[in-house]
């Protein structure tokens, strides 16, 4: 009996690594609105063939991460005001109950890490560096919800995120932030407090004020 584990293929190693590093990319903002790629920009900057590129890119626009247009074209998205509101509202949702859900497991060792990562959004702020803010934003509620044990519900809110991504960028410039979001303080405090009403509407008004802030 083999029990040794298949060889990795290159070429789906090369697709997984391009992958991976194009979706944290829009995730964290890292891309902006309507910027278009192509698989030969893609293959050059990874430095792999055109099938692992296009493996990437057929993956990112099944996730809505990136948009194809009917000629062809693949871009970031330019989303529309009801498309924002529809993702706020679907942030609301999910991302209520996965704190809800997390709160009986988030002892302090778990509390004191999110103020942690609260402080290294505020040196983001400072520095005004738009991708280490949203990238760390993200982490700040990805460290709590993974205390939910939820895994499908939390896919499903990296899926919005994805999506977010570009127009997250642009409305950090928009905003133009001086501070860490307030509602973040207010998370910590409802946990310490063990109080699941106020982390519900604190999780609530965090992720959906400055997205509909974006849509006015």
């Amino acid at each position: 009996m083999n029990l040794n584990p298949r060889p990795i293929d290159a070429t789906t190693a090369a697709h997984d690594r391009v992958y991976r590093t194009l979706r944290a990319r829009i995730m964290q903002g890292d891309v902006q609105p309507g910027v278009g790629l192509t698989l030969r920009g893609i293959g050059r900057d990874f430095d792999v063939s055109m099938t692992p590129a296009r493996e990437a890119v057929r993956r990112l626009v099944a996730e809505g991460a990136l948009t194809m247009s009917s000629s062809g074209r693949v871009s970031t998205p330019e989303l529309s005001n009801e498309r924002i509101e529809e993702l706020a509202a679907l942030r609301a949702l999910l991302e209520v109950e996965l704190a809800s859900r997390a709160l009986p497991r988030a002892h302090l060792a778990l509390i004191e890490r999110m103020q942690t990562i609260n402080a290294s959004i505020a040196e983001a702020v400072a520095h005004r560096d738009a991708v280490s803010y949203i990238r760390t934003n993200l982490e700040f509620h990805r460290t709590l919800y993974l205390r939910a044990q939820a895994p499908a519900m939390l896919a499903m809110a990296e899926t919005v995120w994805l999506q977010m991504g570009p127009t997250m960028r642009a409305l950090y410039g928009r905003l133009r932030k001086t501070e860490p979001p307030h509602f973040h303080r207010l998370i910590i405090a409802a946990l310490r407090a063990g109080d699941e009403p106020g982390l519900r509407l604190a999780v609530r008004s965090d992720v959906t004020q400055g997205l509909r802030m974006l849509a006015t």
